[in-house]
């Protein structure tokens, strides 16, 4: 299938096409983005948030779309923080939920959820096939990754989080605006996170990005043969 990779920033862009022997393609996509394209991946880097990953893939859904040569797969990645003690710094997350974990309303019986408002969903789940093959092939963990507008910084939040959500194992910013790009277009989606950092109190000293970038391409080295595997669905989810 044809695979549409999209990340935050050119550096997590740059870390998975390395995984690749071939030097990537550089191809124009309306509005001035740009797809590193190589092996039957494309990759994209929508920008930073939500807003900027649904937008940027959005268009290379329509522009596949539109010239007959559909994507069969949407893959959110990059890196992100890690929810102690279940993600560690450099380990591989894939989830089995995409949750938008900070689009709701603040309310006096707490935080309610844009689901519980009646106003949308809050949550994707990828084919759970998809999600064991890819958690076989490559190592990686999987749970619950949560999507959110602003980076954790505090013990109080990291905390109200984890009640919140329980099999959380990694936080960033575009998993959501991602899945739901992707649902509107009937694309199947994933996500792929590489822990450089806990999430909690902001200490970039404790940054580990350098090793999370790598173990971000010595996922996308493993990840073709999981999207071969035998019984996997290849048409829309």
């Amino acid at each position: 299938m044809r695979v549409l990779v999209v990340t935050a920033v050119a550096a997590e862009r740059d870390a998975v096409t390395a995984a690749f022997p071939r030097a990537p393609e550089e191809v124009a996509l309306p509005g001035g983005a740009v797809l590193h394209r190589t092996a039957g991946y494309d990759v994209l880097a929508a920008g930073v948030g939500p807003a900027a990953a649904a937008a940027g893939t959005a268009t290379a859904l329509t522009a596949a779309a539109l010239a007959g040569d559909p994507y069969g797969l949407a893959v959110s990645a990059g890196i992100g923080g890690g929810v102690a003690p279940g993600a560690p710094l450099g380990a591989l997350v894939v989830a089995e939920r995409i949750v938008a974990a900070d689009l709701g309303a603040e309310a006096p019986e707490g935080f309610l959820t844009v689901t519980e408002l009646g106003f949308g969903r809050d949550a994707h789940r990828p084919d759970a096939g998809l999600v064991r093959a890819v958690a076989a092939a490559t190592g990686a963990l999987s749970g619950d990754v949560l999507t959110v507008s602003t980076v954790t910084g505090s013990a109080a939040r990291a905390a109200e989080l984890t009640r919140r959500h329980p099999r959380a194992l990694a936080e960033a910013m575009e998993g959501f605006g991602v899945a739901e790009a992707a649902a509107a277009h009937g694309t199947r989606v994933l996500e792929l996170r590489t822990v450089s950092n806990p999430v909690g109190p902001r200490d970039r000293a404790a940054w580990r990005i350098g090793d999370a970038l790598a173990a971000l391409t010595a996922a996308f080295h493993a990840l073709p043969a999981a999207l071969a595997s035998p019984g996997l669905p290849e048409g829309p989810p």
